[in-house]
C-alpha cells in the first residue's frame, strides 16, 4: 500500500508571488497544444496556419479556464461557491471541471472560426488530437494536488494509495492516474494515428466524444463520486451522467460525417 507522496503544491517562490504545479500542468497542455498543432500543419494540408493556431490558442484559453470554473461552480460545488463567492476567481487552488471546460472551449472554437470564415467541424476535427494530452497534463496537476482522489481499494492492490487529504487514511484507487492513462495518453495515441489518414469533416471530432466519454465513463468507477446537482451517487456519478451527452453527440457526428466527402 503506498502513501501519496504530499508534493508541494507551490513549484516555485518568487517573493510575494508563488508558482503551482497546477497552473504549470496548465501551461505545460497550452505548449504541447501549439507544437503539436504545428506539427500537424506540417505534416498535412491543414486548414490552419501557425499564425491562426496562435490565435485560436488565446480563444481556447479563455474557454477552457472560464468554461472549466464555471462548471466546477455549478455541476459539482455551487453550495460551497455560492456561500465563498471570492472562492470562484481562485483558479490556481485547483477545481477546474472538463465538462464546464469542454463547453468552454466549444463556444470559443465557435466564435473563432466565424471571425476566420471557416467551418466550425473542421476546426474541431483540426484540434480533436490535440487535446488528450492536455488533458493528462491537468490530471498530473490533481494528483499533485492530491484531489480528486479514487474510490476505497482493496489494500491488497499493489499500487492502493492513501490520500491523507481524504481525512480517513483508507487504500484508494489513485484515479488521477487512471484518468492520465485512459483519457489522456490512450486516447491521444488512438485519434493522432486515426487522424493521419484523411476522414469526413466531423469524424474525428466525433471520435474524440466517444472515445473520452467511454473512457471517462469508466475511470468514474474508481473515482470518488463528486456532490453535483444530482447530488451523491454510487451508481451513476456526476461526471457520467456529464458524460452520457457527449457519447450521443459523438455517434451523432460519426453518423453525420459518413455523408461527407473526404478532407
Amino acid at each position: 500500500m503506498l502513501l501519496h507522496p504530499q508534493f508541494d503544491p507551490i513549484a516555485l517562490s518568487l517573493g510575494p508571488i508563488s508558482i503551482r504545479w497546477y497552473g504549470l500542468m496548465y501551461l505545460l497542455a497550452f505548449a504541447q497544444f501549439i507544437w503539436l498543432g504545428r506539427l500537424r500543419i506540417r505534416r498535412q494540408d491543414g486548414p490552419l496556419n501557425p499564425e491562426q493556431l496562435d490565435d485560436l490558442l488565446f480563444y481556447g484559453v479563455l474557454g477552457v479556464i472560464l468554461g472549466g470554473r464555471l462548471g466546477q461552480v455549478l455541476f459539482y460545488e455551487p453550495g460551497y461557491y455560492f456561500s465563498h463567492p471570492f472562492e470562484i476567481i481562485a483558479v490556481w487552488k485547483g477545481g477546474m471541471s472538463f465538462h464546464g471546460g469542454f463547453l468552454g472551449v466549444v463556444i470559443a472554437m465557435l466564435l473563432w472560426s466565424r471571425k476566420q470564415g471557416k467551418a466550425w467541424l473542421t476546426v474541431t476535427d483540426f484540434i480533436a488530437p490535440l487535446v488528450p494530452l492536455g488533458l493528462a497534463a491537468g490530471r498530473i496537476g490533481n494528483f499533485i494536488n492530491g484531489e480528486l482522489w479514487g474510490r476505497p481499494a482493496d489494500p491488497s492492490l499493489p499500487w492502493a494509495m492513501v490520500f491523507p487529504q481524504a481525512g480517513d487514511m483508507l487504500p484508494r484507487h489513485p484515479s488521477q492516474l487512471y484518468h492520465v492513462g485512459l483519457e489522456g495518453l490512450l486516447l491521444f495515441v488512438l485519434l493522432w494515428w486515426w487522424t493521419a489518414t484523411p476522414r469526413p469533416r466531423g469524424a474525428a471530432s466525433g471520435a474524440f466524444l466517444i472515445g473520452y466519454g467511454l473512457f471517462r465513463f469508466i475511470t468514474e468507477f474508481f473515482r470518488e463520486p463528486d456532490h453535483g446537482i444530482f447530488g451523491l451517487s454510487y451508481v451513476v456519478s456526476m461526471g457520467q451522467w456529464l458524460t452520457l451527452p457527449m457519447i450521443a453527440a459523438g455517434i451523432g457526428l460519426i453518423l453525420f460525417s459518413r455523408r461527407q466527402k473526404s478532407l
